[in-house]
């Protein structure tokens, strides 16, 4: 049987190819050390488990709106009063099963055959597949490491033809952890709106910020950058409720109305104790979040100097999410292999450590290690990665 060609065009994640890998040989009884989480390793925090658990057991387990509870819409618009100072109606949210859905619905009802969408590099894997799959092209635009990987307003200028629908802005970026200043959106956002390009900001791992950085969405500068921007977000990350799949889209009604009417075709509401246990993660305390920031930024600054010690490892600082991006070009040239990809791969096979190649992110000379670990189990991998290269260096 012949299957689709947009299933064939797909390019398989390497996050999970490297998680699949990693997994098989922990059954195989040998002692592998994962740095490729992307979600935390604490639990959902307890108040928001029993929430959804009472609402279970008072036999909310039925259909609900396909764009969400009002209740959740509520608790969401309030949290975006309270954390950006920006206000939605009801009819501008529309509640997902996780931010990624969030993302493939919008794709599917804002683009046309050959509409393009610019993607900064690096990116999370699934932007471009996900642009592809709605018959979009993507155009890459090359945030450099002397950037801090971040994009400029010229580069953008550049990117942009008459057939642009949208450009996409994670910060805090999955890989690489930085985030965008307020003069730096106003300036993206003042081209965007100049050329009616819409604004994808995906802003999922917001709470995760540390050392005095702030996050800042781009719908917050101005009323005009608020109108041309569809705010991405959920609690995955930022309430350790990856499992829970509830994320949200926030902007325009049309653009929400008719990702609601699609979604009524293919996966009707999110899940419904998932929704209340999210009233709770955003109306309950905060305390837990502040909680887990506070141990991923603690991580960060122990960690931090002893990774960039190793010999072919450089790294900038992240400001946020859990990630390190690294440039382990040299130290795949140090050990012998012709791409980072091959030093990645013999990391896991000899050195018993997962790492996700950069190659999946669209920089191919880097490796994204995940702190969403424990601070002993990470500095066991580094150990492993340090004596991995002094070994190979050796031969």
């Amino acid at each position: 049987m012949t299957l689709a060609n947009r299933v064939s065009a797909l390019t398989p994640s390497s996050t999970l190819a490297i998680t699949a890998k990693a997994n098989e040989m922990k059954a195989e009884g040998l002692d592998v050390i994962g740095l490729g989480a992307g979600e935390p390793d604490f639990n959902t925090p307890v108040h928001i488990i029993d929430a959804a658990f009472k609402s279970m057991k008072e036999g909310k387990t039925k259909y609900t709106a396909t764009g969400g509870l009002p209740g959740l819409k509520k608790a969401i618009m309030d949290k975006f009063v309270r954390d950006q100072g920006i206000k939605y109606k009801p009819s501008e949210i529309i509640v997902t099963n996780g931010a990624k859905h969030a993302l493939y619905t919008l794709f599917q009802v804002l683009l046309n055959e050959g509409d393009e969408v610019i993607i900064p590099i690096p990116f999370w894997v699934s932007y471009p597949e996900q642009v592809k799959l709605a018959g979009g092209k993507c155009v890459y635009i090359n945030g450099t490491e002397e950037n801090q990987f971040k994009v400029t307003p010229e580069q953008l200028k550049e990117a942009i033809s008459p057939k642009t629908k949208a450009f996409i802005i994670n910060s805090p970026s999955n890989p690489t952890g930085m985030l965008y200043s307020e003069e730096e959106l106003r300036a993206l956002g003042e081209i965007c709106v100049e050329h009616g390009i819409l604004i994808v900001s995906d802003e999922i791992y917001e709470k995760l910020v540390y050392d005095a950085y702030r996050h800042v969405s781009i719908a917050q500068i101005s009323p005009a950058f608020k109108a041309q921007t569809i705010i991405i977000n959920g609690v995955s990350k930022s309430h350790s409720m990856t499992g829970w799949r509830i994320g949200y889209a926030a902007g325009n009604e049309k653009i929400i109305k008719a990702m609601t009417d699609l979604a009524s075709h293919s996966t009707s509401n999110p899940t419904t104790p998932s929704q209340y246990g999210a009233i709770a993660a955003y109306d309950g305390t905060q305390a837990p979040v502040e909680e887990m920031r506070s141990a991923f930024e603690e991580r960060l600054n122990i960690i931090y100097p002893k990774l960039i010690s190793i010999p072919g490892l450089s790294c900038l600082k992240p400001q946020g999410a859990f990630y390190f991006f690294v440039n382990a070009a040299e130290a795949a040239k140090l050990t012998g292999y012709n791409s980072v990809d091959e030093f990645a791969q013999s990391l896991l096979e000899e050195g018993n450590v997962a790492v996700i190649p950069g190659s999946g992110f669209g920089a191919p000379n880097y490796i994204r290690l995940s702190y969403a670990t424990s601070l002993e189990n990470f500095e066991n991998a580094l150990t492993r990665i340090s004596q991995f290269i002094h070994r190979k260096m050796a031969e």
